[in-house]
C-alpha cells in the first residue's frame, strides 16, 4: 500500500512534527484564506520534502501547515497539484499517502469549479456526492487490492454532517456530482452539453484522484466545491482567471465558516 518514497517523506516531516494531526485539508484555487485562522505550530515547505511535488499554479502556495483550528489539530495543504501540470496521478496523490502515514483519519478537499447545472450560480458552495472521472485514468492502476467504490469515497454520514453544519450556521449549500477533466483548457460548448447529459452538476480539474486514494486508504473524506464560473452552453462567456479568483474570494468566507464549524465534530 505504502511505498518507500512515502515513508521517507513522512520520516522527514516527523523530524519536525511530533504531534498527531487527525484532520487533513487540501486547499484549492483561491481558497487559501483558511490558513489565516490556523494557530500554526509547524510549517514545512513542499520543496524540502523528499519526492514531494511542487505546485506550479498561480495562487497556490507550497507548504504543509500544522496547527489548531477550532480547537482541533489539523494539517492543511496550502497549494495542491493537478494532472495538467504534468504530474501523473501517482504524483498528484503522493501527499495523501504521506498524510495517511502522518495519522489523518479525515480529509477535506476543496476546489474551484464551473457550474453545469443551471440551478447553480457563481459563488455557490457545493458538497460533492459523486463524481465523473474524465481524466480517463486512475491512481489505483498497478496497485494491488485496488478495488474501490463510491461508498468508500463519499461517506454519507460525513456528507450529511457537513450539510447540517452548513444549515445550522446559515450557510447556503447545495449537493452535486463533480466531473473532473484534464485541463488546463476550459471546456467547449459541446463538452459542456455532453457533461450535462451524463449527469454532472459542476466541472473542475482536480480533487477526484485525491478522493479515490483517500477511499482506498480508509480515510473519511469530503469534497467541497465553490462555483467560480458558469458552463451553460447557450450563454457561454470567456472565463478569466481574475474573475474566477474574484468569485472564489466572495464565496471563501462561507467555505471557511463551514470547515471551522465542521472540524470540532469530526471524531
Amino acid at each position: 500500500m505504502f511505498e518507500e518514497k512515502h515513508i521517507i517523506a513522512c520520516s522527514y516531516i516527523r523530524k519536525t512534527v511530533k504531534e498527531e494531526y487527525p484532520i487533513g485539508v487540501i486547499l484549492g484555487t483561491g481558497l487559501g484564506g483558511l490558513v489565516n485562522l490556523i494557530d500554526v505550530k509547524h510549517s514545512v515547505n513542499y520543496n524540502d520534502i523528499p519526492d514531494f511535488p511542487v505546485s506550479t499554479v498561480e495562487s497556490h502556495a507550497g507548504k504543509l501547515i500544522f496547527g489548531k483550528l477550532a480547537g482541533r489539530n489539523i494539517v492543511a495543504m496550502s497549494g495542491r497539484f493537478h494532472y495538467y501540470e504534468g504530474y501523473n496521478h501517482d504524483k498528484v496523490t503522493f501527499p495523501v499517502y504521506v498524510l495517511k502515514l502522518l495519522g489523518i483519519n479525515y480529509l477535506i478537499v476543496s476546489n474551484a469549479c464551473g457550474a453545469i447545472n443551471p440551478m447553480f450560480q457563481k459563488t455557490d458552495l457545493i458538497i460533492m456526492t459523486s463524481h465523473i472521472n474524465l481524466h480517463f485514468t486512475t491512481p489505483l492502476i498497478g496497485r494491488n487490492n485496488s478495488i474501490n467504490n463510491e461508498k468508500r469515497i463519499y461517506n454519507n454520514d460525513l456528507i450529511e454532517l457537513a450539510y447540517r453544519t452548513a444549515i445550522m450556521n446559515s450557510i447556503k449549500i447545495k449537493k452535486g456530482s463533480y466531473a473532473t477533466v484534464q485541463g488546463p483548457n476550459l471546456e467547449t460548448r459541446s463538452e459542456y452539453k455532453l457533461m450535462q447529459k451524463i449527469g454532472a452538476d459542476v466541472v473542475g480539474m482536480s480533487t477526484v484522484p485525491e478522493l479515490i486514494v483517500a477511499g482506498k486508504l480508509g480515510i473519511k473524506s469530503l469534497g467541497l466545491s465553490i462555483v467560480t464560473d458558469l458552463g451553460f452552453p447557450d450563454t457561454l462567456e470567456v472565463a478569466k482567471l481574475s474573475e474566477i479568483l474574484k468569485a472564489a474570494a466572495i464565496a471563501e468566507p462561507n467555505l471557511i465558516s463551514l470547515i471551522k464549524n465542521l472540524v470540532p465534530n469530526l471524531n
